[in-house]
């Protein structure tokens, strides 16, 4: 097993006089020699500093260059650029390139190059993350590794990977994930991986590809100068490796493979019989389902490479666990937020969990239980060094340090205390008074910290509905490339974010800059303002008596009625207001809200002159744009809108902001896009065209557990009313989740179903309050397995259409008792 590595006698200290020629770039500023120690493309992350490289990335919906005034005013004074903003010329450094994602690749490719260590290079369809987790387990007691953070395999975050490497590090382990052609051999630039892994190749990202054969083909252009490629012998994707490259392979089927593999399960494990040259010996695995099979085999593939003894493999693969690849956004006790990272703790990710707090905190006291960082390629006087600099950036409250090494490091930190395990802490725990703030828990695997996010979590029943943050930024971004560039964008987040969660939707959304949050009712928006949102927030549906409280929390009402408008006025004039914003809605063919034609008159003799408010937009709602079968009168609305708001401008002689669309409508209507869209559901992932749904990510998934398994015999019956009868003898699962939580009496009997291990369970007799049972006769599962009640299967769309109601009403029905916790992958 090889152990010492040399790296080129290169200085890992840049300046933009050495990055100028590395990414061709013409320099505009005043100090070139400045000293680069960070690169960032987030201008919201607070970790931007005086020596940060800020590249300005563009994309469809968003251009890096809008911030740099923003970055300058906050300490920035380093930028890679393709324009240089006329507002900012002359104020900082430039780097101009032609694109400068491609910038940044460059740089990340020259800077790999300054190593020399085996790098491993891992990609497929599935299972990259979980075995670039398990190699590191598997390796991090004899190798010092750099690793991608989290799931970094992209054109972006592979390079920012690779810029993680340190001077100590001496085994890398990077993914590459893509979704189209001709961006795997940017990749392999960057990472030129020593050692291959070829994971599953499964039908993720299909529709980049015109065909298998060349998915198989572009994803093994990560390997054209491996010393080995390590695969799963298959004779498709062995038509397609060149033969020039080494392959080390395995199989279950082919005993010509170099390691022929035998599988059986007992209990809950898996055991492998392993023949390798001359050898057999058995692995244990706690693992049976076949992808986490296939990835550990995998990993034992690497160690057998390196050279691992028999006996060190068996003892490492046996202590294989189920890896934690999201961070988690949960409630805790006494108004605490907790963010759930418990499972790893390392430099790199800790940047990124800070930028998730940053971006999730919910109170402005901000916590961090933090233990020994490991795999860091620093020494530790620099390590927490550059740790204590990171927290202070992030305006970090309080730091807790739990192990052994942090506690001799505790001085470094402002307001911290410290513990050498678990247990101290536990014992601590009622002295730490943690109340009203935002709390990270991020720690290695070794240290437990899951007993923490126990101790600090808020308790309630085993029903959770999970929220995948990254499913709305996408579902977000998707929407956004069907508009107009300057078109802006409202996001509905009324009815609790559509049953999702209000707070934690609307905080991403602020994130991400939309230019409007819209609400239904007053409440929701103050509830939002007082938890620290910014964005401009539109109440749609306010009623008079809340007018006084609409001003007070600095929102925004829709007015729909020459009475609300007056009951309005009446107020803004008692407090004095000038230029107050308001909506003006008009009724084009809804009939539910808005002035008509005949109100339009008097609307602008009472606002002609008016100095109390200003009028920020004028709107209306379309009845049909979800149903082409009514095209002739979605349009009819359309052009009533342009005929009354043109005359209200007119007459007024105002610019607001025009908009009609709601999320159908941004898809079948773009032409009627005026200046704003409101986007509703489709955030959430649901579309009413079905070709559109595919490519739409799920963001709400509802789980729960079986609490009780029994047998009943034939005749038998189940539940209220005896409509469950056997007619054989039946294995009933209860699941705690009922009406009272959400889910509709009509799913039951027979109806719907929830899935347990990967299989359809129907649900027998009636729903009740708290519970439903189900048929686990055909099903290998035990008490405490999870149960999934909607998600990608069933989907809400699937149940709606049974239930013959709509997938808004499965959405908001979900009781505010099922705890939301949220994640980012």
């Amino acid at each position: 097993m090889p152990k010492t590595y040399l790296k080129k006698n290169n200085s890992l200290t840049l300046t933009l006089r050495n990055i100028i020629p590395i990414i061709k770039a013409n320099w505009i500023g005043q100090n070139d020699v400045a000293i680069i120690d960070a690169i960032s493309i987030d201008s919201r992350s607070l970790q931007n500093g005086e020596n940060t490289l800020f590249f300005a990335i563009s994309g469809p919906n968003n251009d890096g260059h809008s911030y740099i005034e923003e970055l300058i005013e906050k300490g920035v004074k380093h930028f890679v650029v393709t324009y240089i903003p006329s507002a900012v010329a002359g104020k900082a450094n430039f780097l101009v390139v032609e694109n400068t994602l491609e910038a940044l690749q460059k740089f990340a490719s020259y800077y790999r190059s300054l190593f020399e260590f085996p790098i491993i290079g891992i990609t497929g369809s599935n299972g990259k993350t979980i075995i670039k987790e398990w190699l590191n387990f598997l390796l991090s007691p004899d190798y010092n590794i750099i690793r991608s953070p989290k799931s970094y395999n992209s054109q972006v975050g592979v390079p920012l990977s690779i810029l993680g490497i340190k001077e100590k590090h001496n085994l890398g382990i990077f993914e590459a994930g893509i979704s189209t052609m001709n961006e795997m051999e940017k990749l392999q630039k960057i990472i030129r991986p020593t050692i291959g892994i070829l994971s599953n190749i499964g039908s993720a990202h299909d529709e980049g590809f015109p065909s298998v054969a060349e998915k198989i083909k572009e994803k093994l252009k990560l390997f054209t100068s491996v010393n080995v490629l390590i695969l799963n012998k298959n004779k498709t994707i062995n038509a397609f490796v060149n033969p020039k490259i080494k392959t080390f392979s395995w199989c279950s089927d082919d005993k010509s493979a170099d390691v022929y593999i035998t599988k059986k399960n007992i209990g809950d494990l898996t055991e492998l019989q392993v023949t390798y040259k001359e050898d057999t010996f058995p692995i244990i695995i706690p693992f049976q389902d076949q992808a986490s099979v296939e990835n550990a085999i995998h990993c034992m593939m690497v160690m057998l490479y390196f050279g691992y003894n028999h006996k060190v493999i068996q003892t490492r693969m046996a202590q294989l666990y189920p890896v934690e690849m999201r961070l988690k956004v949960k409630n805790g006790i006494y108004n605490c937020t907790i963010i759930d990272d418990s499972y790893s703790s390392d430099f790199q990710s800790l940047k990124i969990a800070l930028d998730f707090l940053e971006h999730q905190k919910q109170h402005k006291k901000k916590t961090i239980i933090l233990s020994d960082i490991f795999q860091s390629g620093l020494n530790n006087e620099e390590l927490y060094s550059q740790v204590s600099q990171l927290i202070i950036s992030n305006k970090i409250t309080r730091v807790i340090g739990i192990g052994e090494t942090i506690s001799q490091y505790k001085s470094k930190f402002i307001n911290s205390v410290a513990f050498n395990n678990v247990a101290e802490f536990a014992d601590a725990f009622d002295r730490l008074n943690f109340e009203n703030e935002t709390i990270l828990v991020k720690g290695a695997r070794d240290f437990h910290f899951e007993e923490i996010v126990s101790m600090l979590e808020e308790k309630t029943h085993e029903t959770v509905l999970e929220i995948n943050l990254n499913a709305i930024s996408y579902n977000l971004n998707f929407f956004k490339s069907k508009l107009a560039p300057k078109t802006k964008m409202m996001v509905m987040v009324k009815a609790f974010g559509y049953g999702n969660g209000g707070f934690e939707i609307a905080k991403l959304l602020e994130h991400h800059k939309v230019d409007y949050l819209g609400v239904a009712f007053a409440d929701e928006g103050i509830s939002l303002k007082s938890a620290g949102i910014t964005v401009p927030i539109m109440v749609m549906n306010p009623e008079t008596t809340s007018f006084s409280a609409i001003i007070q929390h600095n929102l925004e009402p829709e007015i729909y009625s020459i009475k609300g408008l007056k009951a309005f006025l009446k107020i803004a004039e008692q407090k004095k207001l000038k230029n107050f914003p308001v909506h003006i809605k008009i009724d084009t063919g809804m009939h539910r809200l808005g002035f008509e034609e005949e109100n339009l008159s008097e609307l602008i003799s009472i606002l002609k002159g008016n100095e109390t408010v200003q009028i920020k937009s004028v709107l209306s709602h379309m009845a049909t744009s979800d149903d082409l079968k009514h095209d002739v009168f979605a349009k009819s609305q359309i052009a009533l809108f342009e005929k009354l708001s043109a005359q209200l401008l007119s007459a007024l002689n105002i610019k607001p902001i025009r908009h009609i669309l709601n999320t159908s409508g941004i898809s079948n209507y773009p032409d009627a896009q005026y200046d704003m869209v409101r986007l509703g559901i489709g955030l959430y992932g649901i579309s009413n065209d079905e070709e559109e749904q595919k490519y739409l990510e799920n963001v709400g998934t509802l789980k729960s557990v079986i609490s009780q398994i029994r047998t009943i015999d034939q005749g038998e019956s189940v539940g209220y009313g005896r409509r469950f009868i056997a007619e054989n003898e039946t294995k009933i699962a209860t699941i705690p989740i009922g009406y009272a939580d959400g889910i509709r009496r009509s799913w039951g009997n027979g109806v719907g179903y929830v899935v347990i291990n990967n299989k359809q369970a129907k649900i027998v007799g009636s729903i009740c309050m708290d519970m439903l049972m189900v048929d686990v006769t055909s099903i290998d599962c035990k008490e405490g397995n999870s149960v999934i009640i909607f998600g990608e299967n069933p989907s809400v769309n699937h149940m709606a259409k049974q239930l013959n109601t709509i997938p808004y009403e499965i959405l908001t029905s979900i009781s505010q008792r099922v705890k939301r916790v949220f994640f980012r992958e």
